[in-house]
């Protein structure tokens, strides 16, 4: 292969400070409980994204394919990856489109257990678009969270990681497209619509500010990099563009065993591959490349009509391509075993030279590496490595462990006790009350 390269762009990452977010942590009684509701977001909270690594990935993006493409093998986000890695399952539906009407006052009162007027109170325009301020719902769920009303406490903190993190849009702002998403609990193809969309665009405009969910992307390849201790130490402090290029096709995570009975969302309706719909416009991905990432084999090069590519900006739709993917997803096509065959995530010959020759064509953004490099700089480690086999991703280190969590748990559990109680007595003195007479009656003469 040629020692070519492309100019690299440009790029920066939209992240939120969520310093009071995490505060909110605190008053999460049941972590494993709040897992389980609404999935693996406080993890998201506490990533540490390694802007520099995240900063070389996406000079990787293959515009004609909507994939990373390196010197002989390709990585791309999937629906099901995505699911796995924040703990959400995917609904077999739209789950946002934009075409949804803005929610009421009332509606935001009933999700959220904030009073009407407050809602309309607070309600504001920013960007040509509405929505609350974070801080507005801040304050009100440190409001609930000290009165351990749960269930208020858990609405307005999960729809501000809905806002803040998972679709990051204004600072410090969570708009009505956060709050449609959160009212239907189905984020999974609009997180990854987003993140697409924003590569794609930000790639076609030469450079600029990516907008999705960072540490999502961030945790997704993480688990794909080597796991030897080598690649994680990275001893000879190379830079991360030298270090990905270095890697070969045998050096790649390819697979992980919580997807052994997944099947792929493998194309919807019409299209030959999958739309995506996010929160700015639209655009299809190739989950036929990534079914080595799912366990299933890559035995030659795909069909280019299974790789057709559609994007659309919000607002620039001539095509109709919204309506299109809104009712493609009414009929969602899977693929298992019995379709494309045993799990030996394998990829031969003819698939690897297919990605070469695209590789070559397209120029890579760095050069090779050479034996000696010539540039150096400080170590770089990867704090969340092996993220994909935690089972729990960190929660142990979310418990709050603090003083006054424990107090406000142990007052929790007393009013509890204190509740089950009384309606103890209650129920004996009403059981007493309606037999006791009728049995003092039977005994008379």
């Amino acid at each position: 292969m040629e020692k070519q390269k492309r100019h690299t762009k440009k790029y920066s990452f939209r992240q939120p400070d969520l310093k009071e977010l995490r505060n909110l942590t605190s008053y999460v009684l049941d972590p494993l409980g709040f897992k389980t509701c609404f999935g693996k977001l406080l993890p998201l909270l506490t990533t540490q994204v390694d802007e520099g690594l995240m900063g070389t990935l996406v000079q990787f993006y293959d515009p004609l394919y909507h994939c990373f493409s390196f010197p002989d093998f390709q990585l791309l986000p999937t629906l099901e990856e995505y699911a796995y890695l924040v703990g959400i399952p995917i609904l077999d539906q739209v789950s946002f489109s934009g075409l949804e009407s803005i929610p009421t006052s009332q509606e935001i009162d009933d999700l959220l257990h904030i009073d009407e007027s407050l809602i309309r109170a607070h309600m504001t325009t920013k960007g040509g678009i509405q929505g609350l301020p974070s801080e507005f719902l801040i304050a009100q769920a440190t409001v609930y969270g000290k009165a351990m009303s749960e269930n208020a406490f858990e609405a307005i903190f999960v729809l501000l990681i809905y806002g803040l993190v998972l679709f990051p849009n204004i600072d410090k702002f969570v708009d009505v497209n956060a709050i449609r998403i959160f009212s239907v609990l189905n984020p999974v193809p609009t997180l990854l619509g987003d993140t697409y969309f924003s590569l794609h665009l930000r790639n076609a405009k030469g450079g600029g500010a990516i907008v999705c969910c960072l540490p999502l992307l961030y945790k997704w390849f993480i688990s794909h990099l080597p796991q030897t201790v080598a690649f994680k130490e990275n001893k000879g402090c190379l830079r991360w563009s030298t270090r990905l290029m270095s890697l070969a096709n045998d050096d790649i995570s390819w697979y992980n065993r919580a997807y052994d009975g997944v099947q792929i969302i493998d194309s919807c309706g019409e299209f030959s591959n999958v739309p995506l719909l996010g929160t700015c416009g639209g655009i299809s991905y190739n989950p036929i490349l990534a079914r080595r990432q799912l366990g299933f084999p890559l035995k030659d090069k795909p069909n280019n009509i299974l790789l057709e590519g559609v994007f659309f900006q919000e607002g620039k739709d001539p095509q109709g391509l919204k309506s299109r993917m809104v009712h493609a997803w009414r009929k969602i096509h899977k693929k298992g075993r019995n379709e494309l065959g045993p799990k030996n995530c394998i990829a031969l010959e003819s698939y690897t030279a297919w990605v070469r020759k695209r590789a070559s064509e397209y120029l890579m953004p760095y050069d090779y590496p050479r034996p000696t490099p010539l540039v150096v700089v400080g170590p770089s480690t990867l704090p969340n490595q092996g993220v994909i086999d935690d089972p729990d991703d960190a929660w142990t280190s979310l418990l709050p462990r603090s003083s006054k969590f424990w107090k406000r748990r142990y007052d929790r559990l007393a009013n509890e006790k204190a509740d089950m109680e009384a309606a103890y007595e209650r129920e004996v003195k009403r059981l007493r009350a309606a037999y006791l007479p009728a049995s003092r009656a039977s005994r008379d003469p």
